[in-house]
């Protein structure tokens, strides 16, 4: 298993309107191609303007065949073209759990 965790940094003060547009035309694309969300936050400290998103996979494999999935869809890279203007910065970070870490919240 491994979780990819997104961080995007908007243009001070348009983190609002980013999860606006999120919520009304690319929440439920990316939950239906991409599955498992772990979370979805914006910062209240610390680097201010950021959105952190977690998704969750079974390996490198699954996450290449869903995020071409994801880029493949008509209407997601419709959301795309009005979401990036607000962007400023975006990471992603693979990260693989420690030996001792089980997780509950995936399948098997």
């Amino acid at each position: 298993m491994i979780v990819e965790q997104r961080t995007y940094t908007t243009h001070p003060g348009k983190w609002r309107d980013y999860l606006a547009l999120y919520d009304a035309e690319g929440r439920e694309i990316q939950h239906r191609i991409l599955g498992r969300m772990v979370g979805y936050y914006h910062t209240e400290a610390g680097e201010l303007n950021q959105i952190v998103h977690l998704w969750a996979y079974q390996d490198l494999n699954e996450r290449a065949e869903r995020r071409a999935a994801l880029l493949a869809d008509a209407n997601f890279r419709s959301y795309v073209t009005k979401m990036l203007p607000m962007l400023m910065k975006q990471e992603s970070k693979l990260l693989i759990p420690a030996s001792f870490f089980k997780p509950t919240w995936i399948e098997p």
